[in-house]
């Protein structure tokens, strides 16, 4: 496949149907689908959930789990298929501080097939009370809108229900 693949993320809050609306946007690539998973089933309500999503996937998926890692992970499988990142969340929480966001949006740029990313929207919810929340918090929105601006189509889900963000249908900074 010739040129840069199609890059798209998906937003939204807690059970708002941003893996699922991820899942189908993936369907429409006629290719082979790569889960690349970056939860870690630390005790055993996460494991509980990762089969969960395990299950509402089906057949038809390759995993792949790349916790840490996730920019050499998808150079590797540049060329294998579509592949679902979900999620960064997980990812940033992961590297615990050591998240290389450049290294990650270069690799985007350089993918040749269709990656979609699932990402949870934090900013919406009252400051954090701690410093380290708040960091975290401020770090994945600077995150979320490097990948945003990358991308090639950002949708976020609410109660459900698909919202696209980009493209836009209109330019704000248009004069009216």
């Amino acid at each position: 496949m010739a040129g840069r693949g199609h890059i798209t993320l998906v937003t939204g809050g807690a059970r708002s149907g941003k893996s699922a609306l991820a899942e189908r946007l993936v369907a429409r690539h006629a290719m082979p689908r790569l889960y690349l998973a970056t939860a870690e089933a630390r005790d055993g309500e996460m494991g509980e959930r990762i089969l969960q999503h395990q299950r509402s996937r089906g057949d038809g998926w390759q995993t792949i789990e790349t916790p840490v890692d996730l920019a050499a992970t998808l150079r590797a499988t540049d060329g294998q298929g579509v592949r679902l990142v979900d999620c960064l969340t997980l990812w940033l929480a992961n590297m615990q501080g050591s998240a290389d966001i450049g290294a990650l949006i270069v690799t985007l740029r350089q993918q040749s097939c269709p990656v979609v990313l699932v990402t949870n929207e934090l900013g919406q919810g009252i400051v954090p009370a701690n410093a380290l929340a708040r960091r975290f918090r401020d770090d994945h929105g600077r995150m979320n809108q490097a990948v945003a601006e990358v991308a090639d189509q950002v949708w976020m889900a609410v109660s459900g229900l698909p919202l696209r963000l980009k493209p836009l249908r209109e330019d704000p900074d248009e004069p009216v």
